[in-house]
């Protein structure tokens, strides 16, 4: 058996030049803004070359790019090997990349994926907890794409994972090695930052806020620390909207007020992009020292981990025999029915 994995991911500018197109894609998707086009694409225009001088600010210190796509192939290439080597030679495996606002995209990935001939693809979203914003806008996507190709190939579709075993005992691994060396200055507070949403987003049925929770619950279960000191906030609000809460520069500052060392987790992040290695690593850590936070740290993204690795693999082959289009991991509904844009059919 042929089989084809597609890994969804954000995407990012692989050069300065590339900044505003890679924004105005962003916000020219109608899961971001849902007027009408040709509202949309005016918006698009005006916020894109709005907001390039500061995102330029931003990417300045990861030299004028983002680390998203190396990073995301460094993913494809450890599954794939993974899954060789638990499945021996019952299945040619490969895995392709499609990032949803800059190359390659869908369309690109999609002829890839042609080329191979599968008997099966697997798509796979790198975001653990489902969105409408991004697993549904990365899925819809590549069924244009895919349609355009021709491919007519057996597909199923992983929407979401926010508790898998593997991401759980991943990001556990990690933060146990700072809790360790937070606790020689003091009792540390750990702090699971995701990105945010506007709030109407979560209040239309998007279950993200839900299942991030859920991600934060299952590490503090395997932590199995009593009296942990752990929250949820939320960071890189933007906008005049109202945002979910609470907010993560907020949780510093009350770090700060209560003088306890601060340990943040990037718990819906997979790869380490300009919201860690920028916001999270730079900024807030600047945030933190003004604030009067004894200690600041931050827990790496899973990345390549093996626990993390073999997690994506064990949902892949569960995929293979699955007679379901989209279902969630465990093949078993996940969200509360008050979530209604959750897409899995399990």
């Amino acid at each position: 058996m042929k089989l084809a994995i597609v890994l969804f991911n954000l995407g990012g500018p692989d050069c300065p030049e590339a900044i505003e197109p890679f924004l105005f894609n962003l916000f020219n998707d109608k899961a971001i803004i849902g007027a009408p086009q040709p509202i949309r694409w005016m918006l698009a225009r005006y916020i894109s070359s709005k907001r390039a001088p500061i995102a330029a600010e931003i990417y300045s210190h990861l030299g004028g790019k983002s680390p998203l796509l190396k990073l995301t192939q460094n993913q494809a290439d450890a599954l794939t090997a993974s899954i060789s080597k638990e499945m021996g030679e019952s299945v040619e495996v490969q895995s392709f990349i499609s990032m949803r606002y800059w190359h390659p995209m869908s369309d690109d990935c999609a002829q890839k994926v042609k080329e191979f001939n599968p008997d099966h693809i697997v798509l796979l979203p790198l975001y653990p907890q489902f969105s409408t914003t991004t697993s549904e806008s990365s899925l819809k996507d590549w069924e244009q794409a895919a349609k355009k190709a021709k491919i007519t190939a057996k597909t199923t579709s992983i929407c979401c994972y926010p508790t898998n075993n593997g991401f759980a005992s991943a990001i556990t691994d990690l933060l146990l090695q700072q809790i360790e060396e937070a606790s020689h200055i003091g009792k540390p507070r750990v702090l699971f930052s995701a990105h945010g949403l506007p709030k109407k987003i979560v209040e239309r049925g998007d279950p993200y806020q839900w299942q991030v929770e859920q991600s934060a619950l299952a590490v503090v279960e395997k932590l199995n620390m009593p009296n942990l000191d752990w929250w949820v906030s939320y960071q890189s609000r933007v906008g005049p909207l109202e945002w979910i809460g609470p907010d993560t520069e907020d949780e510093i500052s009350r770090a700060g007020r209560e003088k306890v060392p601060l340990i943040v987790v990037p718990i819906a992040f997979v790869s380490e992009h300009s919201e860690t290695l920028v916001e999270l690593d730079i900024e807030y850590k600047e945030l933190a020292q003004k604030q009067g936070v004894p200690a600041y740290f931050r827990t790496p993204a899973v990345g390549t981990h093996p626990f993390f690795i073999d997690g994506l693999r064990d949902l892949v082959i569960s995929h293979i025999s699955n007679k379901c289009d989209v279902k969630p991991e465990g093949g078993v509904r996940l969200c509360p029915q008050k979530y209604g844009r959750c897409i899995c059919k399990g």
